[in-house]
């Protein structure tokens, strides 16, 4: 029987290839809305960061969502994907 292929992403802030489960979904829905996706499902265009807080500064301080999904990303939300991941 063969293995189970173990689906593989890349982080937007450092562009290190990792197994999906260890990283954190960024998601954009069809209504513009932003969002960590904590269960890895929701629909919309996906961005993925690594699970460590120097991806998280990087990720802010290049503002990498407004390259990442092609249009102007706001300071709040930048603000609010730090909360939530302090949080977690």
């Amino acid at each position: 029987m063969a293995e189970k292929k173990i689906p593989m992403r890349t982080c937007i802030a450092c562009r290190e290839e990792k197994p999906k489960r260890e990283m954190l979904r960024i998601v954009k829905n069809a209504a513009g809305e932003i969002s960590l996706d904590f269960s890895g499902k929701v629909a919309g265009r996906g961005a993925y960061i690594c699970n460590s807080a120097e991806c998280i500064v990087r990720l802010k301080k290049y503002r990498l969502l407004n390259k990442a999904f092609s249009a102007p990303v706001p300071e709040e939300v930048y603000a609010r994907i730090e909360e939530e991941f302090g949080a977690k």
